[in-house]
């Protein structure tokens, strides 16, 4: 069995027997994507919320949730996967420090989450389930045989979903 480590702002997919492993999410979204009937699993590890927010036009599709999830979903279907038959689990998108007033640019975690959700919306992707919001760190590991999504968060130890 093989694990993929999925960096920051980046993406990849596993099949059975693999697993797709990414640290760090704080306010980051781990958005995972599973095909059961194929036994195919995608994860991106995504930084923020909107592809506009990119600098100098230089676009790194893994980071923001609008270009990753289609992004992801296509190197699925390359490897096999249906996107009818996916579905999504996130978890990530914590607010990691405490800000005055009600800026919104402050609020990334939840802005991912939001994005996320809106973006697996528009590719008709039914999220199954979540472990988002808070304010702790995760690392999530995703089995592609068996399509459970491990989180280990920090001081409250480790689901599955």
């Amino acid at each position: 069995m093989e694990i993929i480590k999925i960096g920051m702002a980046d993406l990849g997919v596993a099949k059975s027997p693999s697993r797709l492993r990414t640290t760090g999410l704080g306010s980051c979204v781990g958005v995972v994507l599973y095909d059961s009937i194929h036994k195919i699993a995608g994860m991106a590890h995504i930084m923020l919320p909107d592809s506009s927010l990119a600098k100098n036009g230089e676009l790194t599709v893994a980071k923001y949730a609008d270009t990753a999830i289609p992004v992801l979903i296509n190197q699925m279907e390359r490897a096999g996967a249906s996107a009818r038959h996916m579905v999504a689990k996130l978890a990530g998108g914590a607010q990691m420090f405490a800000f005055l007033g009600n800026n919104d640019s402050m609020r990334i975690g939840p802005r991912n989450v939001e994005a996320c959700k809106i973006a697996l919306k528009e590719a008709q992707i039914k999220i199954v389930a979540e472990d988002t919001g808070g304010n702790c760190g995760r690392t999530i590991e995703m089995d592609a045989t068996s399509g459970i999504l491990q989180i280990r968060t920090v001081n409250q130890g480790v689901k599955e979903v």
